[in-house]
């Protein structure tokens, strides 16, 4: 069956603001900022933790961010949905995708459990299929073997699937996999993303339903 899989944090929602915060937690100050570094949260908690540790001024190692990283996941999960939001859309856009025969589902770098509880808490969970995280297997984006799996957990076939996403990880895993990625215009990134030259790109999930069977027809 056609399967659209879906990134999660800046694709599916805007969880920057409650990423950020934790990553915060783990300094003296509030390092990090929504107002400059939404980009930066959706890359993950090691890559917010070495920033906010080059801001403080200290020589830093990745012993230690890879210390700060268990409390970080831990802060996050006191507080995963404070601030978060699904982009507009989502919900009617995946109506007319099981309307129209496709199969939905999640491949994310987020650590499965808060992936789990985040989509529950969003009331969005039982519209998935399958939810695979970072470590939902040995390997995570842009491996093309998480990407796979999650097709393959879903009941989809992997020559009729696309993938959304948000970032540079989602376009080398489509065309590592190889199946179609359209990147979306609405997240963290904005329009940046024209420059990774993927086969679509998506400014409202209203257009969503459309495109995907576009591009599987192509």
């Amino acid at each position: 069956m056609r399967t659209v899989v879906f990134d999660l944090d800046g694709t599916l929602a805007d969880t920057s603001e409650d990423l950020l915060a934790a990553a915060n937690k783990m300094f003296d100050r509030p390092y990090l900022t929504p107002e400059t570094d939404r980009a930066l949260a959706v890359r993950g908690g090691r890559a917010m933790l070495r920033e906010g540790l080059t801001r403080a001024g200290k020589p830093w190692t990745e012993a230690e961010v890879d210390a700060l990283y268990p409390p970080l996941l831990e802060a996050y999960a006191q507080a995963l949905s404070v601030h978060t939001t699904l982009y507009p859309g989502i919900a009617a856009a995946l109506d007319r995708l099981e309307d129209a025969g496709w199969i939905s589902a999640i491949c994310t770098n987020k650590p499965a459990y808060l992936a789990e509880e985040l989509m529950q808490r969003l009331g969005l969970r039982h519209r998935f299929s399958a939810l695979l995280g970072a470590d939902s297997l040995d390997v995570k984006k842009p491996d093309p073997r998480h990407l796979w799996e999650t097709i393959d957990r879903a009941g989809g076939a992997r020559a009729r699937a696309i993938l959304i996403g948000d970032t540079a990880t989602d376009r080398t895993t489509a065309q590592t996999a190889p199946v179609p990625c359209v990147l979306v215009n609405f997240g963290t990134a904005g329009r940046s993303v024209a420059a990774l030259g993927a086969e679509a790109y998506l400014d409202h999930y209203d257009d969503l339903p459309e495109l995907a069977n576009r591009l599987v027809a192509a």
